[in-house]
C-alpha cells in the first residue's frame, strides 16, 4: 500500500506540475500585456462604433414683406443729421451723413420703415449636427434636448440667416443707390444691410414648417466612408433645453446588434478624474476641406473634472477642462474605464469654434438614466459590443489569429459596423508579416505536460521495480515449494482440490504429478499457457495469469494465514533466485504503466 500511496502522490504532484505549466505557458505574461497602447486608444476603438452625427433639419417657406421708407419718420432723422453736422458732431461730406442714417434706422428699424407688399416668399432647410450614441441594440439613441428642437426665437433667427442673407443683400443696394452721387464703400454696405437684417428677420413669417431628425449610417459594407446615408429617426421624448434637463431620446426603426457603450454611476469620478468626450466638432464638419471620411469619425478630447455645478433649477452639471465644440453636444463623456458618467451639453466658444478652458459643461449620468426610466427604455450591451471588445483586447495583444474570428463574428453579427472591416484587413496582414503572438491553446500545453508526465512516471515505477528486484534477489534461499502441498491444505481444513493455479511442469514433475494446463490455453504453448512474446495480447512473462477465486479463498499468491508462503512479495510469483532478463523487465514496466493509465480518475 505505501508504494501505491507514493505512486499516487508523485503522479497527483506531476499532473499538477503539468497543468500549472500549461496555464503559466498558455496564458498572457500580464493582463496589462497590451499597456503600450494608451487609455484614450482603447476608449476610442471601443466606443466610436457607438457614437453617430446626428442632423436636425428644419425645411419651410420664409415670407417676408417689401421695406418700405415712413416718409415722416425719415424726415425727422434727416434733420438731426443736418444738426449734428452743424453742431460739428458728424462731417459735413454726404458718405458721413449716410453712415449717421443707417446706424440710427438700424437700432430702431420699425420707426423708420414699414412693411409693404408685394410679399416674397423664400424656400429654405435650416437645422444643424450633432452627436449621439445608442443605449440598446435594437436602435435606442441618446442626445441632447437642443439638438432635437429649436425655440421659435432660434428658429427664426436659423432661417433669418440661412434663408434672407439674399433678400438683405437685395435690399442694402436698393437704398445705396437711392444715396446718387454717394460711392459705397464695405463699411456703407454692410450699415445698409444691417438694416434690412432687422426688418427683414422681425416680419419673417414660415409657412409649412416640417421637422426631420436623421442618424447618419453608413450601409453595409461601407464603413465611414461616402455610402453613408441619413437614417430617419423618430423622437420619442425630450426635455428643457439648457440650463434645464438638456436629454432627448430617439428610436430608429428595423435595427438589431446595434453596438452600444455601457452606463456608468455619478460615482465613477470626482474631482481631479480624467473625462473623455467623444463627438463630431463643427470645425471639423463644417469645414468644406476636410473629406466626407474625416467629418464622419468622431473626436476624442480628455481633461479633468474641474467642479460640480448646479443650475438655478437644480439640475446637476460637471464642469470639466475637456475641450468640446459646438457639434459635440450630445456626446457621452466617458471615464476611464469605458462608461458613460455624463453627456456634453453646453460650453463657451469663440467665433472661430474655438473651446474656451474649464467651460465645458457635462449633464451626470444619473439623469441620462432617470429620463430612460420614465420611458421604460434599460440600456444593454449589445452582443456585437461584447464580442468586438474581446477582439479588440486580443488585436492590442498582438494575439491576431485570437481576434480575427471574433472579428468577423462581429462583421456577420452587424454587417453596417463602421470599423470592424479594418480591424479584419490589419489582422490578415499582420499575421501574413510574421507579427502574431497568439499563445498556443491550453491543451497543447496540457497534451506537452501530460507526455512529460508519463515519460517521469515510466522512469519512477522502473526505479521502484528495480530496488524491489535486488532486495529479492540478495534474499536467502528458500527451500519450500512455491505452493502449500495438498497436505498442508487438508490440515488447515481447506480442500486441496479447490486450488486451481496451474504449476510449472518441471514443479509438477518433482512433485510426481503430472503438469496441469488451465483452460482455455492450448497445451504445448509457452509457459503458464500465455500468448507468444509480441503479440497484441502478450503479458510479461514473470507475471502469473489471472484466475477467478474459489468461494472461500483468497487471492492466489498470497499466503494463507498461518501458511507462509515463498512468493514474490508483490505479485506471489514463485522465487528461482536467478535474476530476469532486462527485457522482461522492460515489459513488465510497460505493463504497470499501461494499468496505471487504465485506471478509472480517482483511482
Amino acid at each position: 500500500m505505501n508504494g501505491t500511496s507514493t505512486k499516487h502522490r508523485i503522479r497527483g504532484m506531476l499532473i499538477a506540475a503539468a497543468v500549472a505549466l500549461a496555464a503559466s505557458t498558455a496564458a498572457p505574461a500580464s493582463a496589462d500585456a497590451g499597456d503600450d497602447v494608451s487609455v484614450g486608444t482603447r476608449l476610442a476603438a471601443r466606443t466610436h462604433p457607438a457614437v453617430q452625427l446626428t442632423t436636425l433639419t428644419y425645411s419651410g417657406q420664409v415670407v417676408v414683406p417689401t421695406g418700405t421708407i415712413k416718409e415722416g419718420p425719415f424726415n425727422q432723422l434727416v434733420q438731426q443729421a443736418t444738426a449734428a453736422v452743424i453742431d460739428g458732431k458728424i462731417s459735413s461730406d454726404e458718405r458721413s451723413i449716410a453712415k449717421y442714417l443707417f446706424q440710427r434706422m438700424a437700432a430702431d428699424v420699425n420707426r423708420y420703415l414699414k412693411p409693404t407688399g408685394p410679399q416674397r416668399t423664400v424656400k429654405a432647410e435650416v437645422g444643424g449636427l450633432c452627436t449621439g450614441w445608442w443605449v440598446t441594440p435594437d436602435g435606442y439613441m441618446v442626445t441632447g434636448a437642443h439638438c432635437v428642437e429649436l425655440s421659435d426665437q432660434q428658429l427664426t433667427n436659423a432661417f433669418a440667416q440661412q434663408a434672407l442673407a439674399e433678400l438683405n443683400e437685395q435690399d442694402a443696394k436698393e437704398i445705396i443707390t437711392g444715396l446718387r452721387g454717394i460711392e459705397a464703400d464695405a463699411e456703407l454696405i454692410q450699415l445698409a444691410q444691417q438694416v434690412y437684417v432687422n426688418f427683414n428677420t422681425g416680419h419673417l413669417k414660415i409657412q409649412g414648417l416640417s421637422r426631420d431628425l436623421s442618424v447618419v449610417q453608413s450601409l453595409p459594407g461601407g464603413g465611414v466612408d461616402k455610402t453613408a446615408k441619413p437614417v430617419p429617426a423618430e423622437l420619442v421624448s425630450v426635455g428643457e433645453s439648457y440650463p434645464g434637463k438638456d436629454f432627448a431620446l430617439l428610436k430608429v426603426n428595423g435595427q438589431q446588434n446595434l453596438p452600444t457603450v455601457p452606463l456608468g454611476e455619478d460615482s465613477d469620478v470626482t474631482t481631479g478624474s480624467t473625462l473623455y468626450i467623444s463627438g463630431f466638432p463643427g470645425l471639423v464638419t463644417n469645414t468644406p476641406f476636410f473629406s466626407l471620411e474625416s467629418k464622419l469619425e468622431p473626436a476624442l478630447t480628455e481633461g479633468p473634472y474641474n467642479a460640480k455645478r448646479t443650475t438655478h433649477e437644480g439640475v446637476p452639471y460637471i464642469q470639466t477642462q475637456a475641450p468640446s465644440y459646438q457639434g459635440n453636444s450630445g456626446g457621452p463623456v466617458f471615464s476611464r474605464d469605458g462608461k458613460v458618467i455624463g453627456m456634453l451639453i453646453a460650453g463657451t466658444v469663440s467665433e472661430t469654434g474655438e473651446a474656451s478652458e474649464s467651460e465645458s459643461f457635462v449633464l451626470p449620468v444619473s439623469i441620462i438614466k432617470e429620463k430612460l426610466n420614465e420611458k421604460n427604455i434599460k440600456p444593454t450591451q449589445s452582443l456585437t459590443s461584447i464580442r468586438y471588445d474581446e477582439a479588440l483586447n486580443d488585436f492590442f495583444l498582438r494575439h491576431y489569429k485570437n481576434a480575427l474570428p471574433k472579428f468577423r463574428e462581429v462583421q456577420a453579427l452587424h454587417p453596417n459596423h463602421p470599423y470592424v472591416a479594418k480591424y479584419i484587413t490589419d489582422s490578415q496582414q499582420a499575421i501574413s508579416s510574421g507579427k502574431d503572438e497568439t499563445p498556443q491553446p491550453l491543451w497543447v500545453w496540457i497534451a506537452i505536460g501530460a507526455g512529460g508526465l508519463v515519460v517521469v512516471t515510466g522512469v519512477v515505477v522502473a526505479v521502484l521495480l528495480l530496488r524491489r528486484r535486488r532486495s529479492a534477489r540478495g534474499a536467502a534461499p528458500v527451500q519450500a515449494p512455491a505452493y502449500a502441498s495438498a497436505q498442508e491444505w487438508q490440515q488447515a481444513n481447506v480442500p486441496a482440490q479447490s486450488w486451481h493455479h496451474p504449476q510449472h511442469p518441471q514443479q509438477a514433475q518433482q512433485a510426481g504429478q503430472p503438469p496441469v494446463v488451465e483452460t482455455g490455453f492450448q497445451p504445448g504453448g509457452q509457459q503458464y499457457g500465455y500468448p507468444q512474446p509480441g503479440s497484441p495480447q502478450a503479458m510479461p512473462p514473470t507475471m502469473p495469469h489471472p484466475v477467478q477465486p474459489q468461494p472461500g479463498h483468497s487471492q492466489p499468491g498470497y499466503s494463507q494465514p498461518g501458511h507462509p508462503q515463498a512468493g514474490h512479495p508483490q505479485t506471489g510469483q514463485p522465487q528461482t533466485g536467478q535474476p530476469q532478463s532486462v527485457a522482461a523487465l522492460e515489459q513488465e514496466i510497460a505493463e504497470l504503466r499501461r494499468r496505471l493509465d487504465q485506471r478509472p480518475p480517482g483511482a
